[in-house]
């Protein structure tokens, strides 16, 4: 039968067997034409059968690509990006000029080594799309994991073989698909952030500082705050930001490390997966993608999750706070600072339809929800001890405040005080076991403390004798007994 005698199901039967193969590397386009017949959009399965088909030719070990992702998230920031003009670049470079030197006011900690920039859409996302993909491939492996495991669960025990040999296959497809839906939500985000910390983590390159002009113009279009005032307060906000990540240098990587170790713990509900499998149908793709931006195939948080949520969200507070308070100390001379920062508090309370769809993703939203009371902590900090004894507490992990500080600020600034005053802190529970420890003395399981020696162990000079005077130790005397 002549190619030009086939029905359009043939036309694909071909395409398959073309893939299966390992054909003749580039689909025809006249082919793909043809599939029109069959209500299948040619460019989408084109790029279906390449991503297909380089699973097919990779190696074993072959992980998840991330290029889908960031081609999908650019096609979107540049749908209507802008790009930068020298008007904007000059009002926003002034702008940080001057809120680097109210900065410096209001902390101790040191200036950025670079200067900020003015970034458009699409330099947002190829500047934070690897920490999204950081914090995103643990999800990810889950969704290809449950993929794979679905599919060995559903099959016929005499065609096992055949589903081992498809995991690799199938790991690319659940993961180039979730990787699809990231640069969608990565994208959309571009249209949203004003600058490099409005999300509240470490997304920009480390000590790095930027707005987005097209983005401040749409913040600021109807709060009515002159334009001058509300480009002084956001660069003064963002360099807080960076100054506060690059100085304490273990703060990113806790951060990142807190949210991937909850990552990590999402799974994906086989049942509502296997449901959504067996009523999937091709030619309605959307879905599929309605399930993965709401959420539909992540269970219910675990109790570990909700923990670790909690400890996440005090962490981000506490950043927020202390960016919160050193704003408004250094923009205390703006006439409308306190109309800016409500504004932007909301803003971070409520959150956009992007960062929404983020946390459907990836089952978690990067709210600091404690955020008045870590600010109300900071301030309390601030008026007792001053900047710079309120600054060092990022110097090391074990000096930041906790959760416990933020229900009451009272309990921290008293410990500041008297530490001010050159007196020691109360010792508590971890002092005394570390006391303990040094002295020798090992609990035991009575709850009391053993000595180093079992009650029982007799010495290395045998019973005690009471009339055996080498028993007897003088003071000073330091010979083993």
């Amino acid at each position: 039968m002549a190619d030009d005698d086939r029905t359009p199901e043939e036309e694909f039967q071909e395409l398959i067997r073309q893939l299966f193969g390992g054909g003749a590397g580039e689909l025809d386009p006249e082919q793909l034409s043809r599939l029109a017949g069959m209500n299948i959009d040619p460019a989408m399965m084109q790029t279906v059968m390449q991503h297909l088909q380089g699973a097919f030719a990779g190696g074993p070990d072959a992980g998840i690509s991330w290029d889908l992702a960031q081609r999908q998230a650019l096609h979107i920031a540049n749908q209507d990006g802008l790009g930068v003009t020298t008007g904007q670049r000059t009002d926003l470079d002034q702008a940080f000029g001057l809120a680097t030197l109210w900065l410096s006011e209001a902390t101790t900690i040191s200036d950025l080594p670079t200067p900020p920039k003015t970034l458009t859409r699409g330099g947002w996302v190829e500047a934070t799309l690897p920490v999204w993909q950081q914090l995103a491939e643990p999800v990810a492996t889950s969704i290809a994991d449950a993929l794979t495991a679905a599919l060995s669960e559903q099959a016929p025990e005499d065609m096992q073989g055949l589903v081992a040999g498809a995991g690799r296959l199938m790991r690319t497809v659940g993961g180039s698909l979730f990787a699809s839906q990231l640069g969608q939500v990565v994208g959309n985000l571009s249209k949203e952030v004003v600058s490099g910390g409005d999300v509240g983590i470490p997304i920009m390159p480390d000590g790095e500082a930027a707005i987005l002009p097209q983005n401040f113009a749409d913040f600021g279009r109807d709060l009515e705050v002159p334009e001058d005032q509300l480009a002084l307060y956001v660069a003064t906000r963002e360099l807080a930001h960076a100054r506060l990540f690059r100085h304490a240098r273990w703060l990113r990587l806790h951060v990142i490390s807190q949210i991937t170790d909850f990552a990590r713990g999402v799974h994906v509900d086989t049942d509502a997966l296997e449901d959504l499998a067996s009523r999937f149908d091709p030619s309605e793709p959307d879905e599929l993608r309605r399930a993965l931006e709401s959420g539909a195939l992540l269970p219910a948080r675990s109790e570990a999750q909700n923990a670790a949520l909690a400890r996440l969200e005090n962490l981000l507070a506490t950043i927020e706070g202390w960016v919160e308070v050193v704003t408004e100390q250094a923009t205390s001379r703006l006439p409308a600072a306190d109309r800016i920062a409500e504004a932007v508090r909301r803003r971070r309370a409520v959150g956009g339809p992007a960062e929404r769809a983020l946390g459907s993703l990836v089952g978690l939203e990067l709210r600091p929800r404690r955020m008045r009371e870590a600010a109300a902590m900071w301030r309390a900090v601030t008026d007792a001890v001053g900047p710079a004894a309120r600054d060092a507490l990022w110097d090391y992990p074990d000096l930041m405040p906790g959760s416990e500080d933020i229900d009451d600020p009272a309990a921290l600034v008293a410990r500041l005080e008297a530490r001010a005053r050159g007196e020691e802190p109360a010792p508590d529970e971890f002092d005394d076991a570390l006391a303990r420890l040094l002295a020798g003395e090992v609990p035991t399981a009575e709850g009391g403390a053993d000595t180093g020696q079992d009650a029982g162990e007799a010495s290395a000079d045998g019973p005690d004798d009471p009339d055996d005077p080498d028993d007897s130790s003088a003071p000073g005397d330091h010979r083993p007994v």
